[in-house]
């Protein structure tokens, strides 16, 4: 059986050698031809594997992409938050500075806030010694049987 076989191998091989030149030719084409497109085939299937991995991460990746860009919002809240704090303790922190520096003097001519602020008081000031020089006035006049409905209605009617 073996030699059969043996035989049948050699045999073909004599076959082989006996045919023309150009059968051999269009042989070796055909063969580049099925080499090429067997390569051109596992390149295609290459790349549709990956195009079909790409398909498959692209719903996870649009998903890592949102969570980020609600992060960066969350962010971007919580640096504008900060930065009003901020702004608010450096203003309390010049106010309070004013009150504390021994210079204060020199910078409320530099510093227009401190200049407001002294102007306030000082508007406070008078207005707390005209309310006691009016409840002093409206004590005496009561004290003297004045009626003091009739003149606060008179007061509010010129208003």
């Amino acid at each position: 059986m073996a030699l059969n076989f043996l035989s049948s191998l050699f045999g073909r091989k004599k076959q082989e050698e006996t045919a023309t030149p150009e059968a051999e030719e269009v042989t070796y084409e055909e063969l580049e031809e099925t080499v090429e497109n067997r390569e051109t085939n596992e390149q295609i299937n290459q790349l549709m594997e990956r195009i079909n991995e790409i398909e498959n991460d692209l719903p996870r990746i649009k998903i890592s992409i949102d969570t980020i860009k609600k992060n960066i919002q969350e962010l971007r809240d919580d640096i504008d938050r900060l930065d009003k704090t901020i702004k608010d303790v450096m203003m309390l922190y010049e106010v309070i500075s004013q009150e504390i520096n021994p210079f204060k003097e020199q910078m409320g001519q530099e510093n227009p806030l401190s200049n407001e602020i002294q102007e306030l008081r000082k508007e406070l000031e008078n207005l707390k010694m005209e309310l006691a020089q009016v409840k002093n006035d409206i004590k005496v006049l009561a004290g003297y049987g004045v009626d003091l409905d009739s003149i606060i209605y008179e007061v509010l009617a010129e208003v």
